[in-house]
């Protein structure tokens, strides 16, 4: 069975690690370091650790001034709070001086759970995504959650990293992770299936039950959603009847839109979309409201055989 782990637990760790060597990170929060896990840094390093409390628009502010001052800054709170509340200064502060912030947002998506509508960001890889100088990643699991932090602190440059609050399994071989650069996770030529974040892990059942029922179906992880890895989105178009693109998010704006704008531009083919479609979250178990947004192994499934009948 996959290992399960919190990405927010393995951030907390890798900040720490990170922390150790490069005396020039420095972390801030809004009242959110228990759940983010940014109090395991602030314990470490409290010299080096600021809580804004419920003030996220001063924090990213404050973020763009420490950056241009020389400092690695990592920035944390819910993803409704730092790409919503926040934009503004995402936008003019950060991202206009491509200045050295690292936004890491948690508690994404539907998997938020019973806190409901108000704290599930299904827009929040949207916003990222079109402004200029921002990368943004949506890690699979634990590991590449570790992997990503610490690009993002080689890295210069704004970087909005997207975790969630549940356990997430383990995706075993994925290969090394580059910033940018896809992975094919499963060989396949009769179609393909796009995922990020939670969905890898969804996705991997269904390519295995497919399998089964004699179809073969390619799977991606698409882990860096800007810069998007346009070669193996157009290998894909190009060897398989369609993609089928899975996220954890609204349908427009996130992974599936920039597939769609990558297919549309270059080879055009069939994209199906499954996410979260003109609606917002609502309260419950992480796995109930996965099957309640059609967002399981299983509707991947049905997606697939419906789309290559």
């Amino acid at each position: 069975m996959a290992e399960l782990f919190y990405q927010r637990d393995v951030y907390g760790k890798t900040l720490i690690e990170l922390a150790k060597t490069n005396k020039d990170i420095i972390v801030l929060d809004a009242d959110l370091s228990s759940s983010t896990r940014t109090a395991m840094f602030a314990k470490e390093f409290p010299e080096r650790f600021f809580n804004f409390g419920v003030a996220e628009q001063n924090m990213v502010a404050s973020a763009a001034g420490l950056a241009a001052c020389g400092k690695t800054v990592f920035v944390s709170t819910f993803a409704i709070f730092a790409s919503g509340r926040a934009w503004d200064q995402v936008r003019n502060s950060v991202c206009y001086s491509n200045l050295n912030v690292k936004i890491v947002a948690t508690h994404a998506g539907l998997t938020v759970g019973p806190d409901g509508a108000s704290h599930q960001a299904l827009e929040d890889i949207a916003l990222m995504r079109v402004i200029p100088n921002m990368t943004v990643i949506v890690p699979c699991d634990g590991p590449q959650t570790a992997d990503a932090v610490k690009a993002a602190a080689n890295t210069k440059g704004p970087f909005y990293v997207r975790l969630g609050r549940s356990k997430v399994a383990t995706v075993e071989n994925k290969g090394e992770f580059k910033i940018g650069v896809g992975q094919l996770l499963c060989e396949g030529n009769d179609i393909s299936i796009i995922a990020c974040g939670v969905m890898v892990s969804e996705a991997l059942v269904a390519v295995y039950n497919l399998k089964l029922k004699g179809i073969k179906a390619r799977l991606i992880n698409i882990h860096t959603i800007r810069p998007i890895d346009k070669e193996i989105v157009l290998k894909a178009a190009s060897e398989t009847k369609a993609i089928v693109v899975c996220e954890e998010h609204n349908v427009v704006g996130g992974l599936a839109s920039a597939v769609d704008e990558v297919v549309a531009e270059n080879n055009p083919v069939k994209v199906i979309r499954m996410g979260v479609k003109n609606r917002f979250g609502q309260s419950g178990e992480p796995a109930e409201l996965l099957k309640a947004y059609n967002l399981t192994a299983a509707d991947i499934e049905k997606t697939v055989i419906t789309c290559i009948s």
